[in-house]
């Protein structure tokens, strides 16, 4: 049964999380809410926002507050998009096409990943707001191409590649909990039955659903490629730059490429063609240690001086934390784990609580600011401490 993510019950994603803990088995729920390593980038992202304080300006009316924004010629409602989280579907029933189906009735932009566990088309068909594709070039440039053209039949209107999963980083608690044991199916899964038997209701929608994770967008010679095999699928099939030209050639649309930690590879990102990039430590997933998103984000629009647009992402859990990454000069930010929370939690109704906590997020603290657009937003508004970049 579904639990009540309405009003008081949740009034920020804190309470989404604690919602999705309870329902998911320990072997899931870390998959969302951990890191890599010792989870110091993990931490770091979120705590980074703490170190940016707000400039209101009182006194100051704002009658049609305007929270609208455009990215890769795409008009949002919201400034801020879905990320692509891979596995989605082994959250909750059927969660990527539920999650994109929030987004598109909220007005905002949904990124699906390669690591689906449902058909891209099914995807793209239940939503009727901005999908954008997110690629790993797994199996080799032959079966990466034939997915770019899938996509783009389907109706994705824009790729998002990402470049900063040479390895799959060192998540530690999902080698504890058997992730893969649990997706790749097999005797190695037993030890984990246990954990699964004490969540019947999430149990029973996985099994419903499926149960063992494939990759259906992602076609191999024997068929879809198998959970057991994203290790080495992502160390064999990197993302180098040289890669964006014949990507670009094929797509023929607008390309945001994701992962962008320093100055040296946004001004690359530009010369790759890219439409936007977004600075990313994939939500510190990946290498840990590196510098929150936030903080590197400065360094980024400097580089960049508006010759693309610039996302932000990692650490979002608040609507004031949206609006501090536009002071600082995002165009829009991604969120992944605040919607995967309310996925997790309740499924559709969970994401739609989830848009509308950091929605509301969004306009009050406009509203405190003194501030009538999104738009106008600038460093103005921000005490930035004197040693970030």
């Amino acid at each position: 049964m579904a639990r009540s993510v309405s009003a008081p019950r949740v009034v920020n994603i804190s309470d989404l999380r604690r919602l999705a803990k309870r329902r998911l088995p320990p072997i899931v729920f870390d998959y969302i809410d951990g890191g890599s390593d010792d989870e110091v980038t993990l931490r770091g992202n979120a705590r980074a926002f703490e170190d940016l304080t707000f400039r209101p300006r009182c006194a100051v009316p704002t009658p049609g507050l305007d929270i609208t924004t455009t990215v890769m010629g795409e008009k949002l409602a919201l400034p801020f998009i879905l990320a692509p989280v891979g596995s989605s579907r082994m959250f909750y029933p059927h969660g990527e096409e539920l999650a994109a189906h929030a987004a598109g009735a909220a007005g905002t932009a949904y990124i699906l990943s390669t690591f689906s566990g449902t058909n891209m088309e099914d995807v793209r068909a239940s939503t009727t707001s901005p999908a954008w594709y997110q690629v790993y070039l797994c199996g080799g440039r032959d079966v990466s191409m034939a997915m770019l053209h899938r996509a783009k039949k389907a109706g994705f209107t824009a790729l998002v590649v990402t470049i900063d999963t040479a390895v799959a980083g060192m998540r530690e608690k999902d080698l504890r909990n058997g992730t893969k044991q649990l997706l790749g199916g097999g005797p190695s899964m037993l030890p984990y039955v246990p954990q699964m038997l004490a969540k019947p209701g999430w149990l029973t929608g996985f099994l419903s659903d499926g149960g063992l994770m494939k990759f259906p967008n992602i076609m191999l010679a024997g068929g879809p490629m198998p959970y057991a095999d994203v290790s080495k699928a992502l160390e064999e099939s990197m993302v180098c730059w040289d890669d964006l030209k014949w990507i670009r050639e094929l797509w023929q649309g607008p390309i945001m490429v994701k992962g962008v930690h320093t100055a040296d590879d946004a001004r690359r990102a530009v010369d790759a063609g890219a439409a936007a990039l977004v600075v990313s430590n994939h939500g510190g997933r990946q290498l840990d240690g590196v510098a929150p998103s936030i903080r590197v984000l400065p360094e980024v629009v400097s580089a960049v001086r508006g010759q693309i647009e610039i996302l932000v992402d990692g650490g979002i859990r608040r609507g004031s934390d949206i609006v501090k990454a536009m002071c600082l000069g995002a165009q829009a930010v991604l969120i992944g784990r605040a919607y995967a929370y309310g996925l997790a939690a309740a499924g559709e109704p969970g994401v739609a609580r989830a848009i509308e906590v950091l929605r509301a997020d969004v306009i009050r603290t406009m509203k405190l600011l003194g501030c009538q657009s999104v738009k106008e937003l600038d460093r103005s508004y921000l005490d930035v401490p004197s040693d970030w970049r």
